[in-house]
């Protein structure tokens, strides 16, 4: 291949339910920043079916432009058909950089997509910035089970591929004024092709939805709660702030809660406007799953735990007597 035909940032934006998710207006917000170093269009790429709200939003969000491929068989993921129209859009257009929110499907789409156009893919990124003498895409992510940060090139082949993790970035303040060109691809995948299909969502028994991801406020404990009864203080601090509870790796492995909980490296990398700690004593893989929040609240009773000197507000103390203080406070100015 002759990699100067290649040029421009892609950002896949995956949809469910015909809704565009949070990761892809994130990664718009990072690939902008790429694409602006290399004098380059950032275009977003929308599959799936009734797209013409999805094809606003990513405009919005900050698309140069926007690819838009509809029909049927796109209507949910499918590893075949997604990965067939991925294919056929970068041999036409040869994209210099693809960006995939690293999620169950992407996870799944870009692998995929990588060894059918014979080039790399770097997973599960928590970094992305241009290389200054390569002019390369510089993917930073977890090696070595967390304990190190690598920083990969991949300079040989275009296109370079990576998934991003959910919550890395923010997602751009959206302006509905902005216009963009759209295209619309025909691109059709046969049904025979096509070996999985989506036949319905059974959510398990006593399972609850977490969606630490989208959640604008996080409550998470650790191991400091010291049994899993004590959760409860975690969901009722969780329930008057509206938030979604959250989890240190030392909490779910004692199988006290859910692994769907789980912020961390080794859990989902969130980003939200407020992120409480309970009881966690900050941990770098658990550091590295939440720094991004806007604010940081820890509580704690080791004036010398780690969570503190990233946290904005601390507040060193016994977490069964500080939660139930700011529980009861925060009821009073929701009453008021």
């Amino acid at each position: 291949m002759n990699i100067k035909d290649y040029k421009n940032v892609w950002v896949f934006i995956e949809t469910a339910r015909d809704e565009v998710k949070r990761v892809g207006l994130e990664l718009l917000n990072q690939g902008r920043i790429l694409a602006d170093a290399n004098d380059e269009k950032l275009i977003a790429v929308v599959i799936g079916r009734h797209l013409d709200a999805a094809a606003q939003s990513v405009i919005a969000h900050g698309a140069d432009e926007v690819i838009v491929v509809e029909g049927e068989e796109y209507a949910d993921y499918n590893t075949d058909g997604y990965t067939n129209v991925m294919v056929k859009l970068v041999e036409k257009y040869k994209p210099s950089v693809i960006l995939i929110g690293a999620t169950n499907n992407g996870r799944d789409l870009g692998p995929r997509v990588s060894c059918r156009l014979a080039t790399g893919l770097t997973a599960d990124c928590t970094g992305l910035e241009i290389n200054e003498e390569t002019r390369d895409v510089a993917w930073t992510r977890p090696a070595f089970g967390g304990n190190l940060m690598a920083t990969i090139l991949c300079s040989a082949t275009r296109p370079q591929i990576g998934t991003v993790r959910p919550g890395v970035f923010k997602k751009a303040q959206p302006d509905f004024a902005r216009t963009a060109n759209i295209i619309r691809e025909e691109i059709k995948t046969p049904a025979e092709e096509i070996r999985t299909k989506l036949v319905g969502f059974i959510k398990a028994e006593g399972d609850v939805v977490v969606n630490l991801e989208e959640a604008e406020i996080i409550v998470s404990g650790g191991r400091g709660l010291g049994k899993p009864e004590n959760f409860a203080c975690i969901r009722e601090l969780a329930e008057v702030l509206e938030a979604t509870v959250g989890a240190s790796r030392a909490a779910v492995d004692a199988g006290w809660i859910s692994p769907l909980h789980q912020v961390g490296q080794t859990g989902k990398t969130v980003g939200p406007k407020i992120y409480i700690a309970c009881g966690i004593s900050g941990a770098i893989q658990h550091l590295a799953g939440m720094s991004s929040s806007d604010i940081i609240v820890a509580i704690n009773k080791d004036p010398d735990a780690p969570i503190l000197g990233v946290a904005d507000y601390g507040i060193v103390g016994d977490l069964f007597e500080v939660v139930p203080v700011l529980i009861e406070e925060i009821k009073k100015i929701k009453t008021k």
